[in-house]
């Protein structure tokens, strides 16, 4: 249901929020300049000017929240946009102002103020943005949602996950708090202060489990039916251990101990719930981290980091990496 008080408080909230000086990215009318800038928080991309180039007048604020980000990116002038597919994440796009028209093999969205645009990783997307668009964007990993998914249906992925392109964001009591609610919290910490870990991983549970429950995709049918509690107590009591301490050694028999099975039963609650043994889940989650931290900006080196989070043999660690993410740790590394 649509309330226009409550959205244009939202819509003061996102100007009050990125406005600041601190969360400025970048302001720039130079094309290559905003590209490589806006490839470094997103992807590599094309991007060609509609009209004068002395008009395209940049601006991008950015936050960081654990894994996922909330930007606003804002073009004067109109512009084609050719990322190809996003790959390693989804990608909500609400116009704040202007138009912008979003295609994908499937679709064909007119994106407004009150129609968003949800880009899903294997789609090749083409967009134009209209002259003047200015968009409120969050940027989701492709493994947080498909572990969510996983987490609702209580079954393994058989395709991969797709959302409808159009999202009519504003009708969505939910979503709206949600964005109320992120946006709030953000206005209480500095950019530069360290984050707690814990909330920053509920608030991203948070958003992948929104967008799953607000907008449609192609497992909808599948998390209608299911039930809240489909994973068995122990499935769950590992999956929470896990996370808590995934920079530390942990062995099959310690997880079997912490929920209170045997090793075998936790074997078998894994797969039948997830799909993949205890020790894969780990591995997943271990190799989200190398992957977070090869792109932060931050890393001296690959072995270093891979070391970091237990991968002790390079070799299978960088094939398992490349399987992972279409590319080697180093390149990951290099693209920054």
């Amino acid at each position: 249901m649509y309330d226009s008080r409550i959205n244009n408080s939202l819509f003061r909230l996102v100007d009050q929020e990125f406005s600041q000086s601190e969360r400025l990215l970048f302001s720039s009318g130079n094309v290559t300049e905003v590209c490589d800038a806006v490839g470094q928080v997103m992807k590599s991309h094309s991007l060609s000017v509609k009209e004068d180039r002395t008009k395209l007048d940049a601006k991008m604020h950015f936050l960081q929240l654990g894994e996922i980000s909330v930007s606003r990116l804002h073009y004067g002038a109109g512009v084609d946009i050719e990322p190809g597919a996003m790959k390693e994440f989804f990608l909500v796009q609400m116009p704040l102002s202007g138009r912008a028209v979003i295609e994908s093999p499937h679709s064909v969205v007119d994106s407004t103020t009150n129609l968003a645009s949800v880009l899903s990783p294997d789609d090749s997307v083409s967009m134009q943005w209209k002259p003047n668009v200015d968009q409120l964007m969050i940027k989701i990993p492709k493994p947080l949602i498909e572990r969510t998914v996983v987490g609702i249906t209580g079954h393994a992925l058989h395709d991969t996950v797709r959302f409808d392109l159009g999202f009519e964001w504003q009708r969505s009591r939910e979503w709206t708090s949600l964005l109320w609610y992120l946006l709030t919290y953000a206005a209480q910490i500095s950019p530069f202060e360290n984050q707690n870990s814990l909330i920053l991983g509920q608030l991203e549970q948070l958003v992948a489990t929104c967008l799953l429950s607000c907008h449609s995709h192609n497992y909808s049918a599948n998390a209608a039916n299911s039930k809240p509690s489909i994973r068995p107590r122990h499935v769950r009591i590992a999956q929470s251990y896990i996370d808590a301490h995934l920079n530390e050694d942990i062995t099959a028999e310690r997880l079997a101990g912490v929920a209170g099975v045997s090793v075998r039963s936790l074997y078998g609650g894994f797969k039948d719930f997830l799909g993949i043994s205890p020790m894969q889940y780990l591995r997943n989650l271990r190799m989200e981290k190398v992957h977070s931290e090869l792109q932060g900006g931050q890393a001296q080196s690959v072995t270093g980091v891979a070391m970091k989070w237990g991968f002790s043999h390079m070799g299978r660690f960088s094939v398992a990496y490349k399987n992972r993410y279409g590319e080697s740790p180093s390149e990951s590394l290099r693209r920054l």
